[in-house]
């Protein structure tokens, strides 16, 4: 099996989360009213949620939750009382919807604090191939 390198900063790259971020939207179901893949550096999206919620991916912390103040796929999403979710960059799209709840509950892996994974600037760290596994059909 070949690996596929996508060059840093081409059209292609800078929407492979779009792919990850479906997943999770669909794994979501009813909750998750529209997404979009965000602006670059690092890499973002948003998940709005009903009642005012969202989900905010980024490839530095993974995922964090809170209310959606502002934001779109050209700006950054700001979000009122987030937490993170824990659980790694890529947490499977399936675990989002309990790591949710336990985030809204204060428990489990969620906190306030920001952790940092990785950082965006490092291209070829095995992330993006990580990412490439949620190119095919689930």
């Amino acid at each position: 099996m070949a690996v596929k390198h996508i060059e840093p900063y081409t059209a292609e790259w800078r929407h492979q989360p779009a792919f990850y971020l479906r997943r999770v939207a669909e794994a979501l179901g009813a909750e998750a009213e529209t997404w979009w893949d965000g602006p670059c550096d690092p890499r973002a999206g948003t998940i709005r949620l009903t009642g005012g919620e969202a989900l905010v991916w980024d490839e530095e912390s993974g995922w964090r939750w809170g209310r959606f103040v502002s934001g779109g796929p050209d700006a950054c999403t700001v979000l009122a009382g987030s937490r993170y979710l824990g659980g790694g960059l890529l947490l499977r799209p399936e675990r989002v919807p309990a790591a949710v709840a336990e985030a809204r509950a204060g428990v489990g892996n969620s906190t306030a604090w920001r952790p940092c994974y990785r950082s965006y600037r490092h291209y070829r760290d095995g992330f993006d191939l990580a990412l490439n596994g949620y190119t095919a059909p689930a």
